[in-house]
C-alpha cells in the first residue's frame, strides 16, 4: 500500500509541475512572446534550462521550509502528501484552463495549511510572516512599475527607443533552395541589444521561477517521511515544468504577452527585472512566493505609471473633468497629433528602406502636460484581463485550502 501511494504521490506531483510549468512559462517569457522576440518552442526550451538552475541552488531553501516549517515534516503520510498535491494541481488547473498565470506558491502552501489546520499543527508564527510577504510583494511590484513609468520610463523611452515587434526577430529566408534565419531586416542595433536584454532577463526570470516553484511540486514528498530526496524532488519538478512548458503555456504566454498590455521591448525589461528580483531575494530567504502575482502587478502599476503622466498628483487625488487621464485613451479618442509618437520606427513594421537610429533624444513632456499622454494603448492594460486575474489569484488558493482542510478533518 505504502508503494502504491509512493507511485500515486510522484505522478501527483507530475500533475503539479505540469501546471506549474504551464503557468510560470507564461509568466517568464510572456513579455518576450509578445514581443515577437521568441517563439513558444524556444521559450519553453530556455525556461526549462534556466529553471533547473534556480531550482537546484536557491530552490532548495524554498523546499525546507514547505517541507517542514509550515507543517512539521512528520505530517506528511503517504496519504497527506498526495491529497495536498492533489489539491495544489487540480487549483492551478482550473487557473490554466482560464489562461490565468496561477499563483502557484500560494495555492501550494494554502493547500499544506488546510493540512495544518487539520491536524492542529500549523506554525502560525511563520504563517504570518509569508502572508505579509505575500502582502508586500505585489506591493512593491505595482508600486515599483508605477514609478518607474511615470517618472522615469519616458526618459529612458527617449534615450533607448525600443519597440514592441510587429514580426519575429529572427525569421526564416526562404527565397533560396534551402531555408537560411535571418534577422528582422527593419530591426535597428538598437532593437537587436533590447531584444537580446528582453530574453537573457526572461531566462533570469525563469531561474526565479525554478527556485520559487519546485518546492510547490514536490516538498510533501521530502523530509522526514518523504518519498524522495532533495536532489530527485528538483530533477522530478522540473522535469514536469517542462511538460507544461511545451503544452499549457501556450495559453499563458498568450496571456502575459499580449492580453494584459501591449509590451514595448523596455517596458518588458523594466516588469522581468523587477518581478524577477523580488521573488529570487523571497526564495533566498526561503520564503514561497509568487512570482505571478508580483510580474503582473509590476505590469499593472507600469501601465498605470505612464497613463498618469498627463496629470499631477493633485489632479489626481481630486479627478476634474479636465482631468480624462485613462478614459480618452482607453478609448482611442486622442488624435494621432495629440499622442506621443515613439522616438524610433516600430520594429517590423513594413517600412521603406533601412531602420534608423535617431540622431538625438527627444524632448520629455513634463508631469501634468497633455503631452505627456502615451501613444494609446501600448502603455494601458486590459482592465477585464486584470479583473480576471486578480479573481483567481485569490480563488485558486481558496480552493485548495477549503478542499485540503475539508479532507483532512475527515481522514486524520
Amino acid at each position: 500500500m505504502v508503494t502504491v501511494l509512493a507511485v500515486l504521490g510522484i505522478l501527483v506531483a507530475v500533475f503539479v509541475g505540469y501546471n506549474i510549468g504551464g503557468s510560470s512559462t507564461g509568466v517568464a517569457f510572456g513579455p518576450a512572446v509578445g514581443g515577437r522576440l521568441v517563439r513558444k518552442v524556444t521559450a519553453g526550451v530556455l525556461f526549462t534550462g534556466f529553471a533547473l538552475l534556480g531550482a537546484w541552488t536557491v530552490g532548495r531553501n524554498v523546499i525546507d521550509t514547505m517541507s517542514s516549517s509550515i507543517v512539521p515534516a512528520a505530517q506528511f503520510s503517504p496519504e497527506a502528501s498526495v491529497g495536498v498535491l492533489f489539491f495544489t494541481g487540480l487549483s492551478l488547473l482550473i487557473s490554466n484552463l482560464y489562461g490565468v498565470p496561477a499563483s502557484t506558491s500560494m495555492t501550494a502552501v494554502s493547500a499544506i495549511v488546510g493540512l495544518g489546520l487539520a491536524t492542529g499543527t500549523l506554525n502560525g508564527a511563520l504563517m504570518f510572516v509569508i502572508v505579509s510577504a505575500w502582502i508586500v510583494a505585489p506591493v512593491v511590484g505595482f508600486a515599483s512599475g508605477a514609478v518607474i513609468g511615470r517618472y522615469v520610463y519616458p526618459y529612458l523611452d527617449g534615450r533607448f527607443a525600443f519597440t514592441r515587434l510587429e514580426l519575429h526577430l529572427l525569421q526564416l529566408d526562404r527565397s533560396g533552395r534551402i531555408p537560411k534565419p535571418r534577422v528582422n531586416r527593419n530591426a535597428t542595433p538598437r532593437d537587436l541589444v533590447g531584444s537580446a536584454l528582453v530574453v537573457l532577463i526572461a531566462c533570469y526570470m525563469a531561474f526565479s521561477a525554478g527556485a520559487s516553484n519546485a518546492a510547490n511540486a514536490v516538498a510533501p514528498l521530502v523530509g522526514a517521511n518523504g518519498t524522495l530526496t532533495v536532489d530527485q524532488g528538483v530533477l522530478l519538478a522540473v522535469g514536469a515544468f517542462a511538460l507544461g512548458s511545451f503544452t499549457i503555456a501556450r495559453r499563458t504566454l498568450d496571456t502575459v504577452g499580449d492580453d494584459i498590455t501591449e509590451l514595448p521591448i523596455l517596458a518588458a525589461l523594466i516588469v522581468s527585472v523587477v518581478g524577477g528580483t523580488i521573488i529570487t531575494v523571497l526564495s533566498y530567504l526561503g520564503i514561497p512566493a509568487s512570482l505571478a502575482v508580483s510580474t503582473t502587478c509590476c505590469i499593472i502599476g507600469l501601465g498605470w505609471g505612464r497613463a498618469s503622466r498627463a496629470a499631477t498628483l493633485a489632479e489626481l487625488a481630486k479627478p476634474s473633468p479636465e482631468t480624462k487621464m485613462g478614459s480618452e485613451l482607453s478609448t482611442g479618442a486622442l488624435t494621432p497629433e495629440e499622442r506621443d509618437e515613439p522616438a524610433s520606427p516600430t520594429v517590423g513594421d513594413i517600412a521603406e528602406g533601412e531602420a534608423v537610429e535617431p540622431e538625438s533624444p527627444p524632448a520629455v513632456p513634463s508631469i501634468g502636460d497633455e503631452r505627456a499622454r502615451p501613444q494609446s494603448k501600448e502603455s494601458l492594460f486590459d482592465a477585464t484581463a486584470a479583473g480576471r486575474i486578480a479573481v483567481l489569484w485569490v480563488l485558486t488558493p481558496t480552493i485548495a485550502v477549503v478542499c485540503s482542510y475539508a479532507l483532512f478533518s475527515l481522514l486524520l
